[in-house]
């Protein structure tokens, strides 16, 4: 699997930036990307060392995100 992709919830927000983060790392997922509503961000993890991602790149709702190789795109977050 290269890349696993989350829409946070209210209720499962916490989780999902927390323990299911941390999972994803120490299971070697190279890409974690994270749709944040509550704080208005599409978020990407790469680089999992262990129990935590090295590299974060956040953008605003409704900016482009760019996804590095071997993904390789820009990735729309204007239709969350």
């Amino acid at each position: 699997m290269m890349l696993v992709g989350e829409v946070t919830a209210a209720v499962t927000a916490e989780r999902d930036r927390g323990p299911k983060l941390r999972g994803y790392a120490a299971a070697g997922i190279p890409f974690h990307l994270l749709i944040d509503r509550e704080r208005n961000q599409a978020v990407l993890h790469s680089l999992p060392a262990g129990e935590r991602y090295t590299r974060k790149v956040e953008v605003d709702i409704s900016q482009p995100l760019s996804l590095p190789e071997p993904l390789g795109f820009d990735l729309d977050t204007s239709e969350f």
